[in-house]
């Protein structure tokens, strides 16, 4: 029984959390700004683009530690028999050996062909880039994050004239009934009347289908949980659209002296002129400075285990110098591989540069198309919308027939359409624009 109450004690909590999460999500209405701060703060790909320029840090550190020399220190205990060397006196002994070597080495490397300085300089740039990196993941976030709200706001508006015109169309086969009823009108009018209260019903449902899917796909941009409700801030209706007054070149120009994916592609350049001059350092040669401390013990003398390691303490300091005369061109080979990625690096950026273009480009056109388009969608929506009340007036007269008004209603509905979609395009490409001239985007 005891074990019933507990499960029962534990389900009860953990739906009491469930509800609470809940309930606090559905009364937070979530801006663009709250989508954008929230995103930036815990997306997995940003997260992951700033664990990498982590280990990019990590690894500059470890690059410059490299200057400084190691210390090792080491013990042993051997135990020989028979004719052997004594590793102590070194004297060639037959006999139970029992010794013991204790020793602190440490050595340093004081030229390697200026390969550390450039390993250490090429690490710093591998960091800064990572640093652009991390902006960049964080921008295609934003530029998402956008993208998709406008888009589930126009699924949104979408819903409440599909919503409408569901009314309308079970208004319009109420009055069809009647005047079937008193015998005015064919039953297939009526019918008709009945197949577009349908097909507007389909349209409900599936522009609801519709947000809940662009709902989905922003919780995913956001890792919000599963059983979290959201909801987000509609714009004002009364916004004015932009007007577009803007020179693409211009933009473009300014796109390139801000993107991180532009600084980027010119550390990128940098990284592999520096990973050249440290190919180019197996040339030369390596001076390294070594030195050791040790003393130890030898069972086969009569001092005591003190004395012996007071009279054999032993100090060490050398120099070693290593000249490479021939490597396998293995040397050779390293200098040829980063001279081609110095160019590859550089096709990259004109690459990079073309792609920035495209994007601005693209923007630009869209802006102005979608700036013509609003103007005259709006002027297709008031004349169908204005058409569409006189066929309504004409219907309850008798003076037009069902498939007369539903074709009317479908132009009325296509009209609202078209303006919804230009509208948000119209807000989409603009933004896009602000953003690539290193503006805020906002609503």
């Amino acid at each position: 029984m005891k074990l019933y109450i507990l499960i029962l004690s534990v389900l009860f909590v953990q739906f009491s959390f469930a509800q609470e999460v809940a309930t606090n999500s559905a009364s937070k209405v979530w801006s663009l700004q709250d989508c954008i701060d929230y995103a930036l703060e815990n997306n997995i790909t940003v997260k992951d683009a700033m664990l990498t320029k982590n280990i990019a840090e990590i690894d500059y550190n470890k690059a410059k530690s490299s200057r400084l020399p190691n210390l090792f220190g080491s013990a042993s205990q051997n135990f020989s028999s028979g004719n052997t060397i004594d590793p102590i006196t070194s004297d060639y002994v037959t006999d139970q050996i029992h010794s013991t070597n204790v020793g602190i080495n440490s050595s340093m490397t004081l030229f390697q062909g200026n390969q550390i300085t450039n390993q250490i300089a090429q690490n710093k740039i591998l960091f800064d880039q990572s640093v652009f990196e991390e902006e960049v993941a964080q921008n295609n976030i934003v530029l998402n994050i956008l993208e998709i709200y406008l888009q589930t706001l126009y699924s949104k508006e979408s819903i409440t004239i599909a919503e409408n015109n569901l009314l309308a169309s079970e208004t319009e086969v109420q009055r069809a009934k009647s005047r079937l009823d008193a015998g005015t009108i064919a039953l297939n009018d009526y019918t008709e009347a009945q197949s577009q209260a349908a097909t507007n019903k389909y349209n409900v449902i599936a522009a609801k289908n519709n947000y809940q899917q662009y709902i989905i796909a922003l919780k995913q941009l956001l890792e919000l949980s599963p059983i979290q409700e959201l909801e987000i801030e509609s714009i004002d209706e009364n916004m004015d659209l932009e007007n577009l007054e803007l020179n693409k070149v211009d933009v473009y120009e300014k796109a390139l002296g801000i993107l991180p994916e532009i600084q980027s592609s010119n550390l990128n350049i940098e990284a592999n002129k520096k990973q050249l001059d440290i190919a180019k350092g197996g040339f030369l040669p390596t001076l390294s400075l070594s030195g050791s401390l040790g003393s130890g013990y030898t069972s086969i003398n009569d001092n005591t285990f003190s004395d012996q390691f007071d009279v054999n303490f032993n100090q060490k300091l050398g120099l070693t110098l290593t000249i490479p005369i021939f490597n396998r061109n293995q040397t050779k080979s390293a200098v040829q591989t980063a001279s081609i990625n110095i160019e590859k690096a550089e096709i990259q950026k004109l690459s990079t540069e073309k792609e920035v273009y495209k994007k601005v480009e693209t923007a630009y056109q869209n802006a102005l198309s979608a700036q013509e388009q609003v103007i005259a969608a709006e002027a297709s929506k008031v004349a169908s919308e204005q058409s569409y009340k006189l066929a309504q007036k004409k219907y309850e007269l008798g003076a037009l027939s069902t498939t007369d008004l539903v074709i009317s209603q479908n132009t009325f509905t296509n009209a609202q359409q078209n303006y919804l979609q230009a509208k948000y395009l119209n807000i989409l490409y603009h933004q896009l624009l602000q953003f690539y001239q290193g503006n805020d985007i906002k609503l």
